[in-house]
């Protein structure tokens, strides 16, 4: 079983010495100077990092690498940690969109995509209260709305860009943008009141059912997507083709056992993996380019 020191050290590395691939430093995926794998939760952050305690514990006991997993707030942050000299993570599950941006900063490389529900691909959902009076995209002009992270694909990204084709600027035309900080945090926000509307991906009202029992009702969905990619598992190209191959194949086999299978469901309600480099997001990449987005506005200095 991973031990609770490993974070210690992972952190130390990280946080204060910085020292990921200098000279004379341990060999990467050992104890010593581990693999740092960056998320963001799509859910509780608690549940998502235990989920990927138990997936890197699986790895380690199948190859004898050693991965930290690490919990960052939104998507800016790992992609900022890939693109770090040294880099700060190696290895990330990054959403479509914040994937591709990190591929522009030749930061992060596609290796594997998520299958969910038999799909490597999912839809957004754009939703609002059933009592609001609200039917359409063109009536949130003037409302307030509750978005995960800025660079979601479900939760944001695609979005705006239908918003805007309804005629709804979300930068002049929305009363107030609302950073959640999660999908069932954007879906929590509408159904309690706190925004008008909201976006996430389908169906995450169903991981709210527990808490609120009538969360079907009382949320109205009123927009769905075109298809989107699923995340996946993206290394920083720093990180060898020995380690992706070894990593990669314990990935794919691990829906194999009862205890991976659990293990990736309560990391990110992955069913299974499966290889899929960078040209998997080139028909995406066009739907973006047709609606005129620039991935490298994005990027930032």
């Amino acid at each position: 079983m991973k031990r609770v020191f490993y974070i210690l050290i992972a952190l130390f590395i990280v946080a204060s010495l910085g020292l990921t691939g200098c000279k004379g430093e341990a060999e990467l995926g050992t104890e010593e100077n581990p693999l740092i794998w960056a998320l963001v939760p799509s859910g509780e952050s608690d549940t998502v990092l235990a989920g990927f305690d138990a997936v890197t514990d699986i790895i380690f006991e199948e190859t004898g690498i050693v991965i930290e997993p690490f919990v960052a707030t939104e998507y800016a942050g790992v992609i900022e940690a890939l693109s770090a000299d040294p880099p700060k993570a190696h290895i990330a599950s990054l959403a479509t969109f914040a994937y591709l941006v990190a591929a522009e900063r030749g930061a992060a490389e596609a290796e594997l995509v998520a299958v969910r529900y038999g799909s490597p691909s999912y839809t957004g959902q754009i939703f609002v209260r059933a009592d609001s009076g609200l039917e359409t995209l063109a009536d949130l002009a003037g409302k307030t709305f509750c978005r995960p992270d800025p660079l979601s694909t479900s939760g944001w990204i695609i979005p705006s860009i239908e918003l805007q084709a309804a005629g709804v600027n979300p930068e002049t035309d929305l009363a107030e943008v609302v950073d959640a900080g999660s999908h069932d945090a954007a879906v929590a926000g509408v159904y309690n009141g706190d925004c008008d509307a909201g976006s996430s991906f389908v169906d995450a009202r169903a991981n709210l059912e527990e808490d609120y029992a009538d969360i079907m009702d009382v949320l109205k969905v009123i927009n769905i997507s075109v298809e989107i990619p699923n995340d996946g598992v993206q290394y920083h190209p720093s990180v060898s083709r020995e380690l992706r191959d070894q990593i990669n194949a314990a990935l794919i086999a691990m829906p194999e056992t009862e205890a991976g299978a659990e293990a990736l469901d309560t990391a990110y309600e992955w069913s299974e993996l499966t290889p899929k480099g960078d040209d998997f997001y080139d028909p995406f990449r066009q739907v973006l380019d047709a609606a005129g987005v620039d991935i490298e506005q994005f990027m930032g200095e």
